[in-house]
């Protein structure tokens, strides 16, 4: 059974049985190669609560977020239905949806996740999603990065590999 949703089943399924759900945690991001850092990162994301749901950035948002530069390929490399399949694979994830803004709050506005998580390379202050978390009486957590990569770190390198 699939664990990709639409954000309109997830939140008639959470609704229909909240007590499977909550405390109900809640991340996103691109995940365009999945790499050590996303897995600790989710790992511990997971530990905040019962369920967490990952908010994958569509293919259209990645673009929107992560522009072409010169020399560097089009992002996102991995398309994001597959993007959305690895991350439902794993155990910590209990559910995944796409979105297409460059920003969670649609998500974070109509599922209210108990706790939305973001890694510690971000500040609640600047987050624009921290309004629509603090306006339902959501906390946020920031956890801390264990292994400091990136997939444009990796990108980068597999590049510079190549000249």
């Amino acid at each position: 059974m699939s664990k990709i949703y639409s954000l309109e089943q997830l939140k008639s399924i959470i609704d229909q049985n909240p007590q499977q759900w909550r405390p109900l945690v809640f991340t996103n991001g691109c995940f365009d190669l999945l790499h050590v850092g996303h897995i600790r990162y989710l790992q511990e994301a997971k530990n905040q609560g019962k369920t967490l749901i990952v908010g994958v950035n569509g293919d259209r948002s990645v673009q929107q977020i992560k522009p072409p530069t010169q020399g560097k390929p089009e992002r996102p490399i991995i398309p994001e239905a597959q993007r959305a399949e690895l991350l439902t694979a794993l155990s910590s994830v209990d559910g995944a949806v796409i979105f297409y803004e460059t920003t969670a709050t649609k998500i974070i506005e109509t599922l209210q996740p108990d706790i939305y998580v973001k890694g510690g390379d971000y500040q609640v202050e600047t987050l624009p999603e921290s309004p629509a978390v603090f306006a339902y009486g959501g906390k946020i957590k920031l956890v801390d990065i264990e292994i400091p990569t990136s997939t444009t770190k990796i990108i980068n390198k597999i590049l510079d590999i190549n000249k």
